[in-house]
Formats: structure tokens, sequence, C-alpha cells
């Protein structure tokens, strides 16, 4: 039984040699498999990726712990995890992205969710660990060891900087703590960052919420300013300022008033469900607020409250708003493309024409303001100028059914002349 197990003693030597024959091919197999990864994994914020090959050092001593199947049968006896990717993710619903991404993408052997059994008073991070099959595409021409196999780890930013901590005090160390009250430490330090990467995800969650409002309330508000143009305009076009995204947004539901962005949130959900008087009333109250928001928060109040003037048609208001809003917050160069709009709107062209200059001299790349002067230049019959600024907007990359139809009509104009 003895002389059994001792013929099971890997010679450290002849396992080094082998190690050395095979890390330069395992180490460009990872760096391969880390830009396959790179290439097939896509979430809304970007991932940052580690691989590695794991050192002999590790990989002798952990050989010798856990004594792999594959012991004894090949000169380099492989563990699941001799080749490894990390994929580190800023919000806690990345990681289900992630791993969706990975499952599809590749020949899948095992997941283990390493953490997900721990009780609340248990110190420990959590990872997502997939065991996958190197495609065969990025095995060409490399010298591997039989079995080979590679993980990838999914965890958050803050998973991992506990994961990293944890493995200096407790896995390298050859003193883990027994005392009750480092221990507690240790959970304590643990649950904090857990409990951070929940509040990290319920403040992304709200911005979603936010943004969705905000992207529906923006193109019901471009919606209404295109067919006030359109009514004007002698050739009567169905002019679309802006490409619209998405015309069917699930409406996100109102956080219980409290804070500003609360206020806000349910503001523009009464904005996008038609309730103009309640969202202008709460964006009052805020505006009116003790003590009063900042510069920056009251610029975007006003911006708020006069797109709920402009849906009522309550011109005069929505131009008294814009323009408190860039008072507040002079680099706001969406607010000075509102006033633009509202002037247009009002047959003031050439003022329109003055505050989308004015948008445009903070941020130039904005295809849809060149498209707005255009339209602007038509109507007090600059049409040279208006060609001008046509051409400005394609080629920002706006070149939709309307700028083609704007393009005959101004040159029908201009082969009158």
């Amino acid at each position: 039984m003895d002389v059994q197990h001792n013929l099971l003693i890997p010679n450290k030597d002849d396992l080094l040699k082998a190690y050395d024959s095979y890390y330069s091919d395992l180490k460009a197999t990872v760096s391969l498999i880390e830009e396959d990864l790179k290439r097939n994994i896509n979430t809304a914020s970007r991932p940052t990726f580690k691989s590695r090959v794991k050192s002999f050092k590790s990989y002798y001593k952990k050989l010798l712990r856990i004594r792999p199947e594959t012991l004894g049968k090949q000169p380099l006896p492989v563990l699941t995890d001799m080749i490894g990717i990390r994929v580190i993710c800023a919000f806690l619903e990345d990681l289900a992205v992630v791993e969706k991404q990975i499952v599809e993408h590749y020949k899948i052997v095992e997941i283990e969710r390493k953490g997900a059994d721990r009780t609340f008073y248990e110190f420990g991070y959590e990872s997502t660990h997939i065991l996958i099959e190197i495609p065969e595409e990025l095995k060409k021409e490399k010298n591997l060891p039989e079995h080979l196999i590679c993980e990838i780890q999914i965890r958050t930013i803050l998973q991992d900087a506990w994961a990293e901590v944890e493995h200096e005090l407790v896995y390298k160390s050859e003193f883990s703590p027994f005392d009750l009250p480092l221990k507690r430490k240790l959970a304590s330090m643990n649950a904090s960052l857990s409990l951070a990467d929940i509040i990290f995800q319920e403040i992304r969650d709200y911005q979603n919420k936010l943004n969705s409002e905000l992207d529906k309330r923006r193109f019901s508000f471009y919606d209404m300013a295109d067919k006030l143009s359109d009514e004007k305009s002698e050739e009567k076009f169905d002019i679309k300022t802006i490409p619209k995204e998405d015309a069917n947004i699930t409406p996100a539901s109102p956080y219980v008033q409290g804070t500003i962005d609360d206020m806000i949130l349910d503001a523009i959900h009464a904005h996008n469900n038609g309730q103009m008087d309640k969202a202008i009333e709460i964006y009052t109250r805020i505006i009116k607020a003790s003590p009063a928001p900042n510069d920056i928060v009251m610029a975007v109040i006003y911006k708020h409250r006069g797109m709920a003037y402009f849906a009522q048609s309550i011109f005069d208001k929505a131009l008294e708003d814009f323009k408190s809003s860039v008072e507040h917050d002079p680099k706001n160069f969406r607010s000075y493309y509102y006033i633009g709009i509202v002037y247009s709107v009002m047959d003031d062209e050439q003022h329109a024409i003055e505050y989308f200059d004015k948008s445009l001299a903070l941020n130039q790349y904005q295809a849809h303001v060149y498209y707005r002067k255009a339209l602007s230049l038509y109507h007090i019959a600059d049409y040279a100028a208006s060609m001008a600024e046509l051409a400005n907007c394609t080629s920002l990359g706006l070149e939709n059914e309307e700028c083609k139809r704007l393009r005959i009509n101004l040159l029908k104009k201009l082969e009158m002349k």
C-alpha cells in the first residue's frame, strides 16, 4: 500500500522541466482566450480582464494537496486553474450577463459559485468560476498538456478586492485567525463590501430608470417641436430632428418622494404620462426649496420644467425656463439648443439661429443642431447658408430621409435663383 502511494509522489525536478517546456504555449493560449473573451463579452459597463499562468510554486503546492486524476499519467499533470482569466465587472448586474455570454460561446465543463453557501456570519469572497474547454482554433500549433482546460472567474471590483486581501491574510499565511473577534472583524469587512456592491447596484438601477424616463421625455419634446416645424414648412416636410432610438420606452416606476433625485424621477414620470401640471408643480417645489439646490441642479430643473411648459404649448414660460437654465449653467449646450427650438416655433428664426450657434460653440459635434439651424435658414430663405449647415449635419452622420428632403428642396430653391 505504501509502495503504491510512494509511486504517486511526483518528482519536483521532472515536473519543473515539464512545466518550463509548456510555459510559453500556456501563456500564449491564455492570452488568446482573453482576447477572444474581450471580443465576445458585451456589458453596459466595460469589464476589465486579468489573465495568468499559475506559477510553478503555486502549481506544485496545490498538486500535492489535491492530487488530480492526471497525476502520474502524463509529464505535466493538469490542474483546473493552471491557466485562468478573471473578468472584473463594475456592477452586480453584469455578473449574470457575462456568465450567460460565456456559456453561449464556450463549451462548459463546470460552473461553481464560490461563497454562495456561506451564512451571513461567515467571511469569504464570492465569485463565479467557470471551467471551459479551450476552443480548437486557439490550440493550433500549440504544445499543451493533455486535458488542459481554462478557468474563468467572474467578480465585481469589490469582490475582487476582497479576494486579493483574503488570499494574503488567510491562504498565503501560515496562521489564519482563530480568535473570534478577529473573525468577526473579517466578517464585518466582507459584509461592508457586499453591502457596498448592493448599494452601487441600487444607484445603477436608479440611473437606468431615470435615463429611461429622460429619453422618453426628450423624444417627446423633439416630436412636438418637429410637428410644430412641419406646420409652418412650405413643403410640409415630415421633419424629425433626431432618429428615434425607441419610441416605446417603458416608463420607470417613480420613487417615493424624499430626496431631490426621487422628486425629479417622480416629476419626469408624471411628465411622460401626460401629467404636466403635476410635473411642473414638483419642479417648482424643487426650485423654491430651502436651502436652494446648487447651480447645476437648478439648471437641470429649469430645463425639465421648460420642457413641460413646452409640451403644454406655453412657449413664453418654456423660453424663460430654458434661459434660466443657461444662467445657472452657462456650459449647458443642450439648453441653448432648446432655446433655439422655442424661438423657431415662435417664428423668430434669427434668434433661433443665434442660440443654435451658442449651442454649437460649446459642442460642435451636434448633428441635429446643424439640422435645426439649416431648417431655420431655409425658413428665412438663406438657402446657400442652409445648404452649408446641412452639409455639416450629414458629415456628422445624420443622413436620414428628412435631410434628403431638405436637400432636394434647397436644390430646387437654388436653381430658381
